[in-house]
C-alpha cells in the first residue's frame, strides 16, 4: 500500500513514511499487537498516519494506537546498507 499521506495535516511537515511495528487499544480493553505495517510519523506532532483500507484489513477501526517505534527490520536493513 502507498504511504496515507506526505505532509502532516496538523502541522504541514512532512512525515517519516517507514514500517512500524504498533500497539492498538481496542474498545474491549484488549491490546493488538501489528509489526511492520506501513505508516507515516509526523516527528513534531507525534501523530501516526496508517492507510484507512490497511485499519480496516488488520481489524483495529474501533482501536487507538497507543505505542510505535520503527520496525526493527527496517534499521537493520540500513545497517547493511551502510556496511557496504
Amino acid at each position: 500500500m502507498a504511504p496515507y499521506r506526505e505532509k502532516c495535516p496538523e502541522c504541514d511537515r512532512r512525515l517519516i513514511n517507514s514500517r512500524f511495528d504498533t500497539t492498538f487499544r481496542m474498545s474491549d480493553g484488549t491490546e493488538r499487537l501489528c509489526f511492520g505495517i506501513p505508516a507515516g510519523l509526523c516527528e513534531d506532532c507525534h501523530q501516526l498516519y496508517v492507510d484507512p483500507e490497511l485499519i480496516a484489513l488488520l481489524d483495529v477501526a474501533t482501536g487507538r494506537c497507543v505505542f510505535a517505534i520503527e520496525s526493527d527490520r527496517v534499521l537493520q536493513e540500513e545497517a547493511w546498507s551502510g556496511a557496504d
